[in-house]
């Protein structure tokens, strides 16, 4: 490691000197890095930087802002390198700048920012915190309330001669959550006491996990390895975070951070710790697909007191009334007869909808013109854009001054970028993204992807006025090239598709091959797509690999059932679903194995065994009355869909009988009053089924006569 030792010594020394009063009484700063130094955006902010993206028709860096002044923050330094004219003529207009600001506001601007760690290189140069501090990104998006996690940092401090120096903010929040994105993901051991970070790893793209054998000897009585953490991409850092990437110029991400200091906490002594808070909301918005996720919890009111209708910015004519299932809508706001705003709808100012329109879980900025007979789930329709009727537009998102001609279709996750044209007649299949700038560009200027030079831009949309537009992609009168398709065809405008929504999958070579993972992403809630599925969905694949992991290697139901109980609370599922999934699971276990063509009477000789194995884990589940008929329910469910394994239900159901899984009492109830369709009672007629009820009955009867 390069030293610096006679600059650090000395700073260390300066503060030893001055009292802990002085410390405290130092104004509370924010490092806010208003960059991403990646082209996840592209072609996007070839336009508009990322921190000035309109998510609900506010700039993503106000958000920031408003959340740093709410925190207590009285100072904040605004680092700025792509497009940095732009962000700066912004933030002078906007109510951070005025001389009543209670956050003052730098804005410091540079074409050689490379990454955070140049940043704070820079802010160790000039020397501008002077105590702990906040460190942000332009696009983050919170509510939390940091004062518990600041004053916790600052005893640690204390106590312990400035040995942490980076406490990190994470919520709560089960995997597979909307608001958790799955690139971000990271499992996490923490010593329980201390919430000292020991080991830190991301999980995108791993099959197996491998922990370092010294945080088993770490000195801790009790650790936690956590998998249930969003991470909100908040830091408090004390002042010797910016000596420590000055003197290590490998740190360029705080990921490279976390791992330097673990990996040599035992020679410098310095330390991370953890702040989990189950309170608040917290995002970055690092792809469209949390873009999608984050403007929809915006709506929702998750992020209260950050409402559309709040108008923090201060913007004047920019007021919008808040009106029953989250509907809002800006000042000059004309709608057609006949238009429908469902839910969950935000609608600029001075916005014009025609008539029969149907509108749902979407924002529509300001000044935009929409046509008779549209139809907008989960659209994002940014500011000045015209949409023509009869147009549909699912799941996309719309950029400022675009044209979308009579008759066009988006399907899911599509994107046209600034002042494209599309149409008419029409349609784009999913992951369409359309742009004014050719994707050539993209090679062409590989080497000044941050630069902002605006000589250089001018010089891009030169070559773009030599080519030709395609009319067999966007329409005859379109205006656009196509920068990606989802492909199953082509590799790499698939995984640009990808990227720019945030499903980046980068399977290692014994996954299953692209074509495979390409036609699974079409289900919907697929994984390898979407880190939106559905808990249960995950809860089972889990359940079916830890009863077959106990198959083949012996595992004792006890330990099964610790593992399930464990998973339970992993994805925040109910017992009801627990009972649910795992009766499906058992029950579906043969087609697993043999698949759906197996008869009857294999089905049987393979699954009763399998019963008989695992009734303890069953009879740990199955306690309550309600339980009983939980676990009846699933098993209907799953015979209902196997009509011609019907025969096979009643020696399931005699099986579970004998061996004390289900009460007499219950099966008795769920068959006179279950049946709530046509099929239901047809099960019911079932002549093995009828037959076994009646054994039912005739040996209650013997049993109450035995007893008098």
């Amino acid at each position: 490691m390069a030293g610096r030792g006679g600059k650090q010594n000395r700073g260390l020394s300066s503060r030893k000197g001055a009292s802990e009063q002085e410390e405290e009484e130092q104004p509370l700063q924010a490092v806010l890095v208003a960059d991403s130094f990646n082209r996840r955006f592209f072609p996007i902010t070839k336009d508009q930087p990322r921190a000035l993206l309109p998510l609900g028709n506010v700039a993503m860096i106000d958000y920031t802002l408003e959340f740093l002044t709410s925190t207590g923050v009285q100072e904040t330094f605004v680092f700025c390198c792509w497009m940095s004219n732009k962000i700066k003529e912004h933030l002078l207009k906007s109510k951070w700048c005025r001389p009543t600001s209670p956050n003052l506001v730098h804005i410091i601007t540079s074409d050689l920012y490379r990454s955070l760690g140049d940043v704070l290189r820079d802010v160790d140069a000039k020397t501008l915190v002077r105590s702990d501090f906040i460190l942000v990104y332009g696009d983050v998006v919170s509510n939390i309330d940091v004062s518990q996690a600041l004053q916790e940092h600052r005893h640690r401090r204390k106590m312990d001669k400035n040995i942490s120096v980076m406490t990190m903010i994470c919520k709560e929040s089960s995997p597979g959550h909307k608001s958790r994105c799955e690139e971000d993901d990271v499992i996490i051991a923490i010593d329980s006491k201390s919430k000292r970070v020991l080991h830190y790893q991301k999980t995108q793209g791993l099959k197996k996990l491998e922990f370092p054998m010294n945080i088993f000897h770490s000195g801790s009585d009790e650790f936690e390895i956590r998998y249930d953490l969003l991470d909100c991409h908040i830091s408090i850092c004390s002042p010797q975070v910016a000596e420590l990437f000055t003197d290590n110029f490998d740190y360029q991400t705080r990921k490279d951070f976390v791992r330097g200091i673990l990996v040599n906490e035992e020679i410098l002594g310095n330390q991370i710790h953890l702040h989990v808070t189950k309170d608040g909301y917290g995002a970055r918005v690092s792809n469209l697909f949390m873009y999608d996720s984050v403007s929809s919890d915006m709506v929702r009111r998750w992020v209260y007191p950050l409402t559309p209708e709040a108008n923090f910015t201060n913007h004047k004519g920019r007021s919008c009334t808040h009106s029953r299932h989250n509907v809002y809508r800006g000042s000059g706001v004309s709608l057609g007869h006949g238009s429908q705003m469902e839910e969950n709808v935000l609608i600029g100012c001075d916005t014009s909808i025609g008539a029969n329109c149907q509108i749902s879980n979407s924002v529509i900025g300001n000044n935009c013109t929409i046509g008779d007979k549209v139809v907008l789930d989960r659209a994002y329709i940014w500011n000045n854009v015209h949409i023509a009727k009869n147009v549909e537009i699912t799941q996309s998102v719309i950029c400022d001054k675009t044209q979308v001609k009579e008759g066009v279709r988006l399907s899911k996750q599509c994107v046209l970028a600034y002042d494209v044209v599309i149409g008419p007649s029409i349609s784009l299949p999913e992951g369409t993204v359309v742009s004014m700038h050719h994707p050539d560009e993209e090679e062409e200027e590989d080497d000044d992807e941050f630069l902002s030079d605006d000589a250089e831009v001018g010089r891009s949309k030169d070559k773009t006025k030599q080519k030709a537009f395609n009319p067999a992609e966007v329409g005859t009168e379109g205006k656009g090239y196509i920068w990606k398709a989802s492909s199953l065809d082509d590799t790499e405008d698939d995984e640009l598709a990808q990227c720019i929504w945030g499903l980046v999958l980068n399977p290692d070579p014994e996954s299953e091959s692209e074509s495979e993972a390409s036609e699974g992403s079409q289900e919907p809630g697929s994984r390898c797509l979407s880190p939106e599925m559905d808990d249960d969905k995950v809860f089972q694949m889990e359940v079916l690999g830890t009863l077959q992991r106990g198959l083949e290697e012996n595992i004792g139901c006890d330990n099964l059932v610790l593992e399930i109980n464990s998973l339970k609370y992993a994805y925040n599922i109910t017992l009801k679903e627990v009972m649910q999934i795992l009766t499906r699971v058992v029950l579906e276990f043969p087609f697993q194995q043999q698949g759906p063509q197996i008869t009857t009477a294999q089905y049987t000789a393979l699954l009763l065994p399998l019963l008989k194995t695992w009734a303890p884990v069953f009879k740990n589940y199955v306690k309550r009355a309600q339980d009983h008929l939980d676990c009846l329910s699933a098993m209907e469910e799953l015979f209902l869909e196997q009509d011609t394994h019907w025969g096979a239900m009643v020696k399931v159901l005699m099986n579970m009988y004998q061996l004390e899984i289900l009460e007499e009492e219950a099966i008795m109830r769920w068959f006179s009053q279950g049946a709530s369709t046509d099929k239901s009672k047809l099960l019911r007629k079932n002549q093995g089924l009828l037959k076994f009820i009646q054994w039912l009955e005739e040996a209650e009867d013997e049993s109450s006569e035995e007893g008098e």
